[in-house]
């Protein structure tokens, strides 16, 4: 396991405020990556060091503490340029990621899907590109480890042609998806089941919902996103009537613009959505700073006019008075938050029938008696409405659906009698 000392540079008194939070996450980032952290470095000054970022004092110090600890990573919790990068190494003669890099090294290593290990080497190549001057050496002398999954180091020490080819060769296999996503989500948007999308802050719970509410089994852990392939499973109420629900990726404050690319085919799943439900976890002391972070990620994918409902997670892990408070703010058919715990279902009830209550509302249920004669428009009633239940007599067929009433035109004539 590598050993990883930590830094964080504040320019402004806002930033110096915050850093303490901000180093909390990184430090999180480092462990989900597989390290060790062992040391905490901060500085504040109004500018940034051209070469290294911080002070030359504090290069100093870091090597220092380099020795001290015996680390063999220094993350920074900031991006830093291929020179100021480059410059760090040969100081500390260890290896130097940014925050940007450990995010892609964590994408690598829980990519699981074909599509998903497309996008994150995508992503990687893309930030690694002009930082490829100089690496041969660096790579060699620093050896595997945080930073240097994905793509590997021997294409890393490829020339720039062989890398932007790559680059080029990944790009088409992805549109290729985005392709098949889209013909995909055409033709879920042509279907009258309703999808709803699962999104919000890294480890705020969504994939334990997903899990409760799906019945599924799908991987959850601690450590920041556990989650990266999407996921589209089938939901359903007591009545019958159901709808597709889809886990997609965590967000993080600062999410490198690499990743918002390189997953764009993954988060169209978001603004195909008929609604959205935006999972925060109650408990974090963050909470309301990675609602707006979520929101702020949201807003840049042009994904602003979409029914949310805000549910707020893990109450069971508050105090018990404080949890039946809340529980007994949940309204069905309101427009304020739900408060659930996914872990043991409490309050998923009072979810459930909100999200019933949006997605089904311009829905009817119409009985249909369609005779043998007719037997070519069964498929059309199937593919424009959600079948509860179907009876077969000798006459013909009795269709119990949910529809839009629009659909009911052309099937007039098949309505049972008193229905309307």
């Amino acid at each position: 396991m590598e050993k990883a000392i930590l830094v964080n540079l504040a320019t402004t008194p806002r930033e110096k405020e915050e850093a303490e939070v901000s180093m909390a996450e990184l430090s999180s980032l480092a462990i989900s990556a597989g390290a060790t952290v062992v040391e905490r470095v901060f500085q504040y000054r109004r500018d940034i060091n051209p070469k290294y970022y911080v002070g030359e004092g504090k290069v100093e110090e870091l090597t220092r503490l380099v020795e001290k600890t015996g680390a063999n990573l220094v993350i920074f919790d900031h991006n830093l340029s291929p020179t100021q990068q480059r410059s760090l190494e040969e100081a500390l003669k260890v290896k130097v990621l940014d925050r940007t890099q450990l995010i892609l090294d964590i994408f690598a290593q829980r990519a699981r899907s074909i599509e998903g290990k497309l996008q994150v080497e995508l992503a990687q190549l893309t930030y690694l590109l002009p930082r490829l001057k100089g690496k041969g050496q660096t790579m060699s002398r620093l050896g595997g480890g945080i930073g240097t999954r994905g793509p590997g180091e021997k294409k890393l020490e490829e020339d720039r042609r062989r890398i932007t080819q790559r680059i080029g060769r990944i790009k088409k296999e992805i549109e290729e998806i985005q392709k098949r996503r889209a013909r995909q989500r055409h033709s879920r948007k042509k279907s009258p089941v309703p999808n709803v999308s699962l999104v919000g802050y890294t480890s705020a719970g969504k994939s334990t919902l997903f899990n409760f509410l799906t019945r599924e089994k799908r991987y959850t852990s601690p450590h920041l996103f556990a989650t990266l392939d999407p996921m589209i499973r089938r939901v359903t109420f007591e009545d019958g009537t159901y709808f597709f629900l889809s886990d997609t990726v965590g967000f993080i404050k600062k999410l490198p613009v690499e990743l918002i690319s390189a997953f764009k085919a993954t988060l169209e799943e978001i603004r195909e959505a008929d609604c959205l439900l935006h999972v925060v976890d109650i408990t974090s002391n963050e909470a309301m700073e990675q609602v707006l972070a979520v929101e702020k990620i949201l807003e840049e994918l042009k994904i602003i006019d979409l029914p949310v409902i805000k549910v707020f997670n893990k109450i069971d892990l508050l105090p018990e008075e404080e949890k039946r408070t809340l529980l007994k703010k949940n309204e069905p058919n309101g427009h304020f938050p739900v408060y659930i715990s996914s872990l043991t279902g409490e309050g998923v009830d009072i979810l459930k029938k909100r999200l019933r209550f949006i997605l089904f509302q311009h829905y009817s249920e119409f009985k249909l008696f369609i005779p043998k004669s007719r037997q070519e428009i069964i498929n059309s009633i199937q593919r424009q409405s959600i079948v509860l239940k179907r009876t077969e007599k000798p006459e013909g067929w009795e269709y119990q659906v949910m529809a839009q009433q629009k659909f009911l035109f052309p099937y007039l004539s098949y309505l049972q009698k008193g229905e309307i």
